[in-house]
């Protein structure tokens, strides 16, 4: 049984409990003033107009509606709501005339007042007909447009779910080979050098793939997990750096785990290597995670302002700032705060993320 299922039964009863109550008010319906009896006829031109109005609604909510009112075409649709409202009336006059329901009438005013009904001159407008025919055809109106409405509402926002999640799987497959790739290189030139730290690195590189693959596959991450994410990185570019780069890495103690977008520091992280490292001269990198409060997570990023370009011990390709906004303004829209100062009084390019999380 799928959900639709039980959500139709529901639809079912609610249209047959509102029926209901229409028939008691309307079907049951008689001028009774005292000893006042209506003929047999009565009742039955109540039962064939109550099915009248349950034909008529349904008639506006799946003929008129959809393929008039929703298809722009307005005149049609006023056109078609004149002409079931004469049409119903005049059904109410057939009835009259076939049953011979005013003289019936009359007789049942004769007999239980003693005098007839106020004398009926000329043609007459059945008023609670005409009413009754404006309130259904409204009401009909009315729940279906507000479900086309509920319908469009929720298939916009499936498709701006979809969409979302589209575009982030996109920028993460993006950030992902990109780091790897930029790790293999580094992992290549340390087997030249010392074989002793190649193999940390690939156990460290190991790791973090277990982390990317796995971990982060189902979604969010915790914090702690991010933040050992984040200081295998450092570690692995670090091999490749010589006495003359400073590399502080500041994390938040005691820290609180809360769930964050996995690989969401990286790219400031890749940006600070690329443009703050240089090969003939002394440099600094500065990073640190902080938490003011257990649902607010931190993020400074700061390197040295260089003459001239940065070694890019990251590889960056230059991609991964630009998605990193991108993805903050899909997972967290209206919930962080990014500011970038690419010329700080220290002479520094420096980055300050702060993070909702709750």
């Amino acid at each position: 049984m799928t959900l639709t299922t039980p959500r139709r039964y529901l639809t079912l009863l609610i249209h047959v409990l509102v029926w209901g109550l229409f028939g008691l008010t309307f079907l049951l319906f008689q001028p009774l003033t005292g000893r006042l009896t209506m003929p047999p006829q009565f009742w039955l031109k109540q039962g064939l107009m109550f099915m009248a109005w349950i034909s008529v609604f349904y008639l506006t909510a799946r003929v008129s509606v959809p393929r008039l009112l929703f298809q722009g075409r307005n005149a049609q649709f006023v056109l078609m709501l004149v002409g079931t409202t004469v049409a119903v009336l005049l059904f109410s006059k057939f009835l009259d005339a076939t049953l011979n329901l005013p003289a019936l009438i009359d007789k049942a005013f004769m007999a239980a007042a003693g005098r007839p009904r106020l004398p009926r001159t000329g043609f007459r407008i059945d008023t609670m007909g005409l009413l009754t025919t404006m309130f259904v055809l409204g009401i009909s109106t009315s729940i279906t447009v507000v479900q086309k409405w509920q319908k469009d509402a929720q298939l916009r926002q499936t498709l701006e779910q979809q969409r979302v999640s589209s575009e982030l799987s996109v920028l993460k497959a993006q950030i992902n080979p990109h780091f790897f790739f930029n790790t293999l290189n580094n992992i290549y030139a340390l087997t030249l050098l010392d074989g002793e730290q190649a193999r940390e690195a690939i156990h460290r590189l190991s790791r973090m793939m277990r982390y990317v693959l796995y971990d982060t596959a189902s979604g969010p991450t915790l914090l702690s997990q991010e933040i050992a994410f984040v200081q295998d990185y450092i570690n692995l570019v670090q091999l490749r750096l010589d006495d003359r780069v400073t590399v502080t890495f500041e994390r938040p103690a005691p820290g609180h785990d809360v769930p964050v977008a996995p690989m969401l520091l990286l790219p400031f992280l890749e940006n600070a290597f690329k443009h703050g490292v240089a090969a003939t001269e002394a440099s600094r990198i500065f990073v640190a995670i902080s938490q003011p409060t257990p649902d607010v997570v931190e993020l400074e990023v700061r390197n040295s302002l260089l003459p001239q370009p940065g070694t890019d011990l990251a590889g960056s390709n230059g991609i991964g700032l630009a998605n990193t906004r991108r993805r903050l303004d899909l997972l967290y829209p209206g919930q962080f705060t990014l500011l970038v100062d690419d010329h700080t009084p220290a002479n520094e390019f420096r980055v300050h993320l702060t993070l909702h999380v709750a």
